[in-house]
């Protein structure tokens, strides 16, 4: 999949925003996350959050600086999607995740998440979230 000139536009807009409090952000995600399932937080039980929120934000800086060109970022995309396996997530975990992200974007940003910065996030995250299902997929074929 991939992203218009103007979702590109609009990611990297907002996540300048965004951006500017890496910790904050995701501290405010995980919170999100487990509200919106307070199952998933056992999945993180051995974690370090501090740790985890900054690979989170790296994460989401790495898809927008390749927004132009997702190619390099599929496979490991793939790897990671196929390494959430063994950690327990299933299929269905993405769209709360999903839900999670763009909530606490919108509530981080305010009146800058207009509805095209809700869109365009929605794609970045279809296109991340599908490629890793893929590869979830791949990881329990090979391992049945």
């Amino acid at each position: 999949m991939s992203l218009t000139p103007q979702n590109i536009s609009d990611i990297r807009y907002s996540w300048q925003a965004l951006a500017a409090e890496p910790e904050a952000l995701a501290a405010d995600f995980y919170e999100t996350l487990f509200r919106h399932d307070p199952a998933l937080r056992p999945l993180f039980g051995a974690t370090d959050m501090a740790g985890q929120g900054r690979k989170l934000a790296a994460a989401i800086a790495l898809v927008v600086k390749s927004a132009d060109d997702l190619a390099p970022v599929l496979a490991p995309l793939e790897a990671l999607g196929a390494r959430h396996v063994v950690y327990g997530v299933q299929d269905g975990d993405y769209d709360t995740v999903g839900a999670a992200l763009i909530e606490t974007m919108s509530r981080r940003l305010g009146a800058g998440f207009t509805p095209a910065t809700r869109d365009a996030w929605l794609a970045a995250y279809g296109a991340v979230a599908g490629t890793m299902l893929a590869g979830a997929a791949a990881a329990r074929r090979k391992s049945a």
